[in-house]
């Protein structure tokens, strides 16, 4: 049988969920994740559509391939696939949600006008010590967990380690059934019943089979797989060898004796992946003269 194509490679999901045309998948998806049913549910959705897919950006390891919309009740959603940890997703969820909330003020637009917003990740690594797989924050008051501070913030994580643990079995749960579908790991029986059963999903699944039926559109997938290919492998040394915090902090200094070659061998994965000599000289501390003679 044919390999899945893998929907949550972002920039295929993208594709899928994310373009003008692909509403009726995303408001499935978005009904699902937060819980409307029945009469609750949302009815409508306006994508924003904000990227442009050139070689560069698809190479490009540390590009941010989400997926914003608006619901009809002025609502911003913004949506983000990480898939491998880089340990800042607390961080780097708070900040791109700042980032969308605060770029809905105008000027000279009252405080009261701003819309609330919704960051939905999906992370296909353990994030937090929760034994959930979907996951929601809000600003509390501390004593009396009743008390919300304002609605303006909303946050979910979807973890699909978790959930390839929990939720396989309850395709009855709407979630579940987008979870499977999203995981390429899903048995094709569960994920044919999954479609089956949810006409948003079954809208996202033709929608991929027509996407991956463009020649281009599976280059820029697998280009899009190898790079974060390529990033795990680094992040992977760096915390094999023990430079993790090295690379964090974007130096090398006062390594131990024994490790200027594991540097080398960082720098030449980092040649091998296009990365520039002054951005490998930042990251490894190797001089520009050793760099140039690897």
């Amino acid at each position: 049988m044919k390999t899945r194509y893998d929907p949550l490679n972002d920039y295929l999901f993208y594709k899928v969920m994310g373009e003008k045309g692909d509403e009726v998948q995303l408001l499935g998806f978005l009904n699902a994740v937060l819980g409307r049913t029945g009469n609750d549910m949302f009815s409508s959705v306006e994508i924003v559509q904000n990227r442009s897919f050139s070689a560069e950006v698809i190479g490009d390891k540390s590009s941010i391939l989400d997926v914003r919309a608006v619901l009809q009740s002025n609502t911003r959603v913004n949506v983000e696939v990480q898939l491998r940890n880089q340990h800042n997703m607390d961080k780097r969820s708070l900040f791109y949600w700042s980032k969308e909330y605060s770029k809905c003020l105008r000027s000279g637009q009252d405080y009261r006008e701003l819309p609330d917003v919704i960051a939905i990740n999906i992370v296909n690594f353990n994030f937090l010590n929760t034994g959930d797989y979907h996951t929601c924050f809000h600003l509390r008051e501390d004593r009396d967990r009743d008390i919300i501070l304002t609605g303006a913030l909303e946050m979910h994580f979807l973890d699909m380690v978790k959930y390839r643990k929990q939720g396989r079995a309850k395709l009855n749960d709407p979630l579940c059934r987008w979870l499977a579908w999203l995981d390429a790991g899903s048995p094709v029986e569960l994920v044919t019943e999954a479609v089956k059963m949810d006409a948003a999903i079954q809208s996202a699944d033709e929608r991929m089979v027509y996407v991956t039926g463009d020649e281009e559109a599976i280059h820029a997938y697998e280009m899009r797989q190898m790079a974060l290919s390529d990033l795990t492998s680094v992040q992977n040394y760096a915390h094999d060898t023990g430079l993790e915090e090295g690379l964090k902090a974007g130096r090398m200094e006062g390594l131990k004796e024994g490790r200027t070659d594991a540097m080398h061998e960082i720098a030449l994965k980092m040649m091998n992946m296009g990365d520039s000599v002054e951005k490998i000289h930042q990251v490894t501390g190797l001089s520009v003269e050793t760099i140039g003679n690897l």
